[in-house]
């Protein structure tokens, strides 16, 4: 399968490299280089996830409190979101609607 990754997702990993960074230096590539390679994963493992709301498939990483949320349309995967798990749920919700 082809996974991409959509605007909103990157802003979200844009926003989320900062807040790393801004924690300790080298932390923001970090937490990109590990949900980078989980992203990757979704080529041969999506649609395994559990759903959040049709039509998303939530993945959680597994080193970083962060979800990404995904569809499928046939053999392409759409990375919508990569968003922090500590959010609130109304927020999410509305950020995938």
């Amino acid at each position: 399968m082809n996974v991409n990754i959509l605007d909103p997702a990157k802003d979200d990993l844009a926003e989320a490299l900062w807040f790393y960074e801004s924690q300790k230096r080298g932390l923001g590539n970090d937490f990109l280089d590990r949900i980078y390679v989980e992203i990757d994963k979704l080529a041969n493992i999506a649609g395994i996830h559990p759903m959040y709301d049709p039509p998303y498939y939530q993945m959680f990483s597994q080193i970083f409190p962060y979800t990404i949320y995904y569809r499928l349309e046939g053999q392409e995967v759409f990375v919508e979101a990569v968003i922090d798990q500590r959010r609130d749920p109304y927020w999410i919700a509305d950020r995938l609607s």
